[in-house]
Parts: C-alpha cells; sequence; structure tokens
C-alpha cells in the first residue's frame, strides 16, 4: 500500500486555518483593553481548573501523539493501535487529543483490551468536533497551550507517531521541557521512523553544530517495534515512579471548583 495520501483518505481536524473564532483571534493580537484581557485570564484560569478537576484521577498516562490524517487502512494507524493496545496491557491510561487518524487508532487499541481506560483531549475549533468512538472521558479545551499542558502533565511518557505541524509542535515542547529539566526522566519514542529519519538528521546537525547537546536527545528513542516501545517506557517509568501493574484506580467523584 501506498503511504501517499489521496484526498479522500485526508481527514481534516477543524475548519480551514482561516476560520477561528472571532474572540481568540482578537486576543493573540496584542494589548486590549483591560477588562476584556481580564475577562480572558479568568476563562484561562478556569479552564485549568476544569482540566485539573477533569484528569486528577484519569490514572498513570502515556500520551500519544500523532496526525488526524491517516485511516484505518494506513500502516501508521495499524502501528499506533497496536502501541494503545500494548500500553494498556501494562496498565496505563491511553491519551491523545482524542480525534481521528493516530489519535483514533491509540485510543481503539486501548478499547481491545478489557477495563482498560481511553482519554481524549480536544481542541474546540469552529466546527464541532465528535470524540472518536473509543474515549472512555471526553474533555474539551479552548485554548491549545492549556490543552497541551493536560496532555503532558498528566502523563509519564510520550510516544510521537507521523504528523503535521501539531505533532510537531507537541514533539519540541516536550523535548524541550526534558532539555531544561523541566521534565526529568520521561521517555519520549518516534515511531515511523521512515517519516523521522530527516528529523533525526536534523537533530544530529543541531549536536554537531552545539546548538544543542548529545544528552539532550538521550531520551528520544526511535522504533518501529510497538513491543520495544512499550517494554521501554514501562521498565523506565517503573524504575523512577514506582508504578506497578494493575489495573488503573477507579474514577472517584469528588467536588473540586464544579464540573
Amino acid at each position: 500500500m501506498s503511504d501517499k495520501l489521496t484526498d479522500s483518505q485526508l481527514i481534516r481536524w477543524g475548519k480551514d486555518a482561516n476560520e477561528v473564532a472571532p474572540e481568540v483571534t482578537k486576543f493573540l493580537q496584542g494589548p486590549q483593553n483591560r477588562s476584556f484581557e481580564l475577562g480572558r485570564a479568568f476563562k484561562i484560569f478556569w479552564e485549568m481548573i476544569y482540566g485539573f478537576r477533569k484528569l486528577h484521577f484519569v490514572g498513570s498516562c502515556v500520551t500519544v501523539f500523532g496526525s488526524a490524517r491517516f485511516d484505518e487502512n494506513h500502516r501508521y494507524y495499524k502501528l499506533a493501535r497496536e502501541v494503545g493496545k500494548l500500553l494498556a496491557k501494562s496498565g496505563f491510561t491511553v491519551m491523545t487529543g482524542g480525534g481521528p487518524g493516530i489519535m483514533e487508532a491509540a485510543n481503539r487499541g486501548a478499547k481491545d483490551v478489557p477495563g482498560a481506560r481511553s482519554i481524549g483531549c480536544n481542541i474546540l475549533l469552529p466546527k464541532e468536533q465528535k470524540p472518536n468512538p473509543y474515549v472512555d472521558q471526553w474533555i474539551d479545551f479552548e485554548y491549545f497551550f492549556i490543552r497541551k499542558l493536560m496532555l503532558i502533565k498528566y502523563s509519564y511518557a510520550f510516544i510521537v507517531l507521523p504528523g503535521g505541524f501539531g505533532t510537531m509542535d507537541e514533539l519540541f515542547e516536550v523535548l524541550t521541557l526534558i532539555q531544561t529539566g523541566k521534565l526529568q526522566d520521561f521517555p519520549v519514542a518516534l515511531m515511523g521512523t521512515d517519516f523521522f529519519a530527516p528529523g533525526i538528521e536534523q537533530l544530529k546537525l543541531f549536536v554537531e553544530r552545539a546548538t544543542i547537546d548529545p544528552m539532550d536527545l538521550s531520551k528520544l528513542t526511535v522504533s518501529d517495534d510497538p513491543v520495544q516501545v512499550v517494554n521501554g517506557i514501562t521498565e523506565t517509568v517503573m524504575k523512577k515512579f514506582g508504578l506497578k501493574y494493575g489495573p488503573p484506580p477507579k474514577m472517584k467523584k469528588r467536588w473540586f471548583f464544579g464540573e
């Protein structure tokens, strides 16, 4: 099967880039009046509290990043589904952006395991989004940076499959946090070695030109072997964080600044 996607295979996650909520574009267009910016600050704070409240009891997560544009017949989709399944068998909650493509595949793999948990953190766009059918919990965010914070904050490891701007943004956010010591001993795995090969060469050039240190890449695994990737993640986080095999804890319903 060819890896080149046809127009019919392109699954759009949201509308075109020029169709963005007016209040969001206004917020990002420099200084506004103080009442508007105060309102935005409160809204950002509330969205963070909402995320903390919703994700506090989801268990030990691994986040899977990747494109929304691959259908279930694509080898990257199949790879992500197998990874999700193996993560769930190891006792992890599988977390994604909740959409189609790679995200759906990882959530679907988790749901192949009885009793496993599957989470989707959605970004609100002008066109209403629906969760893929394999998530147990669906959480909406208006701001990309808050959504990305939640995907990182509640995960012990990160698996990145082929994707576009959003996926690369998420990958380099994680790598930057590791480089600066904000995340420590959190594994990162790239899957889809043919896709990432040019990027790996670019990272090696960064090392050669001394814009990053060799140790900045020391925790980056590149492999298309789901067993190797998941076993490596499991071993690392068990030693570092004392996690144990077994089903995730039951969800608890507690009052915490509202729903």
